[in-house]
C-alpha cells in the first residue's frame, strides 16, 4: 500500500508539475504589466480555464516543433506549409521559469506522501504542493508573489485542512492551524511594517497559507518551519555575497525559501505525528 501511495503521489506531482511552466510564464511579469495572454511567438493561449491550464508550449508552437523535427529526418518528405517552402524553425523557448517544475513537484509530493502516510491531511498536502511550486517559480523569476495565487492558497489551506480534521485518523489540529496562519502572517506583517524595502507584502500573504500548514502540526513545527525559511534565505544571500554575485543590499526572492522551510517543517511534523 505504501508503494502504491508513493506511486500515486509521484504521478500526481509530475502531471501537475507539467502544467506549472505555462502558468508561471503568464504570471511572471512586473507589477505594472498585465498577465501574459500569448506565447513568445504571439499565439494567444487557449484551452481550459481561459488558457491557464495546459502544457508549457501552446498548441501551434508544439505542432511547429514536431513538424520541424519530422522535416529534419531524412526518411521523411518535406511537408507543405501553405506558401512556405521551408518548415518553421524550432522554437527555442520552453518557458524557462518552470523548466524543473515537474521534477520538483513530483519530489515534493513523494516526500510528503512518505512522511504523512495514508492520513487524511495528505490530500491537502498534495493539492497545496503544485500551487506552492508555482509561486516559488514566479517569485524566483520576477520577485513577485501574485495575489491570485497567494490568497486562494491560504483559503485552500484552511478549507482542505478543515475537511481533513473532520475525518478519522488525522494527526493535526485545525484550530492550531488557523492560529498558526494568524501568527506567522502577523509576524511577517510586522517585518513588512518595520522594513518595507526588505520584505514584500506578497510574503505576508504567503505566510498566511504556510502558517496554517505548519500550525496544523503544532507550535514547534510552526517555529521550526518559519525559522528554516529565514535560514535558507540567509544562506543563499550569504553565498551570493561570498561569490560576489550580489551585494549586501541586493534583493532576493524570499518566497521560495519560505516554501522550502515550510516543506521541511511539515515533513518533520508529519513524521513526528
Amino acid at each position: 500500500m505504501d508503494l502504491v501511495l508513493l506511486a500515486v503521489a509521484a504521478v500526481w506531482g509530475g502531471a501537475t508539475g507539467l502544467l506549472i511552466p505555462r502558468a508561471a510564464y503568464r504570471f511572471a511579469v512586473q507589477p505594472e504589466e498585465p498577465w501574459r495572454t500569448a506565447c513568445p511567438a504571439g499565439h494567444a493561449f487557449t484551452g481550459p480555464l481561459g488558457g491557464w491550464w495546459g502544457r508549457a508550449r501552446c498548441t501551434p508552437c508544439a505542432s511547429r516543433v514536431q513538424t520541424s523535427v519530422r522535416y529534419g529526418d531524412e526518411a521523411e518528405a518535406p511537408v507543405a506549409y501553405g506558401e512556405e517552402t521551408e518548415p518553421p524553425a524550432p522554437l527555442p523557448y520552453a518557458y524557462a521559469p518552470g523548466a524543473l517544475a515537474p521534477l520538483i513537484t513530483a519530489l515534493a509530493c513523494v516526500t510528503l506522501a512518505a512522511a504523512t502516510g495514508p492520513r487524511p491531511e495528505l490530500a491537502a498536502w498534495l493539492l497545496l504542493a503544485p500551487p506552492a511550486v508555482l509561486l516559488a517559480t514566479v517569485d524566483r523569476r520576477v520577485h513577485r508573489l501574485p495575489d491570485p495565487l497567494t490568497l486562494p492558497l491560504a483559503a485552500a489551506a484552511v478549507l482542505l485542512l478543515g475537511g481533513a480534521a473532520l475525518l478519522p485518523g488525522h494527526a493535526g489540529s485545525w484550530a492550531s492551524g488557523l492560529l498558526g496562519g494568524l501568527v506567522l502572517g502577523g509576524f511577517y506583517l510586522l517585518l513588512f511594517l518595520i522594513n518595507p524595502n526588505g520584505m514584500g507584502f506578497g510574503d505576508v500573504k504567503l505566510a498566511l497559507a504556510l502558517g496554517v500548514a505548519l500550525g496544523w502540526y503544532g507550535w514547534e513545527v510552526l517555529f521550526l518551519g518559519g525559522f528554516a525559511g529565514f535560514l535558507f534565505g540567509a544562506a543563499y544571500g550569504l553565498g551570493l555575497v561570498l561569490l560576489r554575485r550580489a551585494g549586501r543590499k541586493t534583493g532576493i526572492p524570499f518566497g521560495p525559501f519560505m516554501i522550502a522551510g515550510a516543506l521541511v517543517g511539515v515533513l518533520l511534523g508529519a513524521l513526528a505525528a
